[in-house]
């Protein structure tokens, strides 16, 4: 009984940590954990679900490939396994996964995911009915509200999402992904110059100086209006309030692109694809640029590193055969 009270204690501790993205420190739990016990079925889908969390989904497969070898009706195991197939952009597995997990379990949180796996198979009304499961039940529930405002902004059905989104604003009233769509939606059918001239008034104010989201927001209706420079600062902005959030560094280095500032864009793009290489159209501007800076040795240098990095992503190694036929010097005859 004692054993079982300290194991609930650690579970509940490490889902604290993750949840505060503490990585370090939930590492470090874990690996406490594990040297008491290395044989923890939680312990290891926990250490495997921290690895996916970091982009590290070699080493997470590993480890939830072992869970499963010893369980192979785990649902968190499943669960971890279907997110790394999602942030390896495979949700028609991901969503496998889920499935197999709710067979079992029908839990809350295994059904978002399922929705969330459905919304990227480009399945959104499939989507809205597995939310709809819970949120029949639970009207309120948060992240169930999220996803489904997403999915109908997705569906282009705005007036329902913007319904949606200030409902949990009502029960959520800090969030900032929240705020920033409810002014987003609001501004779809009035004046550009309106909307730009208040959003600039709402990210200047004191209270809002530090929310990334607006930032982007505004840095978003800027490149719209052409205002190419203006949105460069504000993504900026963005992306230094948030700096584990890819999206802004790629909206600056795409802003960078379009202005010929080929070297910047280098950097912000290079930054993004580190962090997120699965993105074909970061990917993609990248050579641009690098060709651009007719540097195809840059290119590789990055494409190797990322490779290294995320050796799980094998077309990657495609890609670098192909750039090195161009760039290694031909063979001398009868060499």
């Amino acid at each position: 009984m004692e054993r079982q009270q300290v194991f609930s204690t650690d579970a509940q501790r490490i889902r604290m940590l993750k949840a505060e993205g503490k990585f370090a420190e939930a590492a470090e739990e874990i690996r406490m954990g594990l040297e008491r016990n290395p044989r923890d079925l939680f312990l290891k889908t926990s250490l495997a679900d921290l690895y996916q969390r970091q982009g590290r989904l070699t080493e997470g497969r590993i480890l939830v490939e072992e869970v499963l070898a010893q369980d192979p009706a785990n649902p968190p195991a499943l669960s971890v396994l279907g997110d790394l197939h999602l942030k390896g952009r495979a949700p028609e597995k991901a969503l496998e996964c889920y499935r197999q997990a709710l067979r079992r379990d029908r839990q809350p949180y295994l059904i978002l995911k399922t929705a969330r796996a459905l919304k990227e198979l480009g399945r959104p009304e499939e989507a809205l009915e597995e939310l709809e499961t819970v949120l029949v039940v639970n009207p309120e529930n948060p992240p169930f509200l999220k996803e489904k405002a997403v999915v109908l902004n997705r569906l282009k059905r705005f007036d329902q999402a913007l319904e949606t989104f200030e409902k949990l604003k009502s029960i959520s009233p800090d969030d900032p992904f929240v705020r920033k769509e409810i002014l987003r939606l609001r501004g779809r059918s009035r004046p550009q110059d309106q909307v730009l001239k208040e959003l600039q008034t709402v990210a200047g104010m004191e209270s809002r100086q530090d929310d990334a989201q607006m930032h982007g927001l505004l840095a978003q209706k800027l490149k719209g209006a052409g205002r190419i420079r203006e949105a460069v600062a504000e993504y900026r902005r963005a992306a230094d309030l948030e700096p584990g959030n890819p999206y802004f560094l790629k909206q600056e280095g795409f802003c960078h692109y379009r202005l010929g500032d080929y070297a910047r864009a280098v950097v912000c793009l290079g930054e993004a694809f580190r962090k997120d290489p699965t993105d074909y159209y970061a990917r993609g501007t990248l050579g641009k640029c690098y060709e651009a800076l007719h540097d195809p040795q840059g290119w590789l240098n990055l494409l190797e590193e990322v490779s290294r990095q995320h050796p799980e992503h094998k077309y990657l190694l495609g890609i670098i055969k192909k750039i090195r036929k161009k760039t290694d010097p031909p063979e001398e005859a009868g060499a």
